[in-house]
């Protein structure tokens, strides 16, 4: 049987970014995003890890996309490119996010 995976979305700041999905083993997972994060961003990841282990980690990760159509779930959101966006996850939580026009 298969080890369950998570998937975490990559955003990037290119204009043609697809918003890919892949696979990550659950201790990819806990050194992308440590302490119960489900945002990171990848400067800030290779910072902490280091740029030989976290080229590991996701090299690993990107041998595993995920078709989005047959995905259950998105539990994690890797940005590239977007420190500006920073400010709007201060604690790295979506769930903590900074709600911005959205009236409920």
């Amino acid at each position: 049987m298969k080890a369950a995976r998570k998937n975490i979305q990559v955003i990037d700041g290119a204009g043609n970014c697809t918003y890919s999905l892949f696979a990550a083993t659950d201790e990819e997972f806990s050194a992308i995003f440590p302490n119960g994060a489900d945002i990171e961003f990848a400067e800030d990841f290779f910072d902490r890890v280091g740029e030989v282990a976290g080229t590991k980690i996701t090299s690993a990760i990107w041998k595993r996309p995920v078709d989005k159509k047959a995905a259950l779930g998105i539990h994690g959101t890797l940005f590239y490119q977007l420190l500006q966006k920073k400010r709007y996850y201060p604690t790295k939580k979506e769930s903590e996010m900074i709600p911005l026009g959205i009236d409920t």
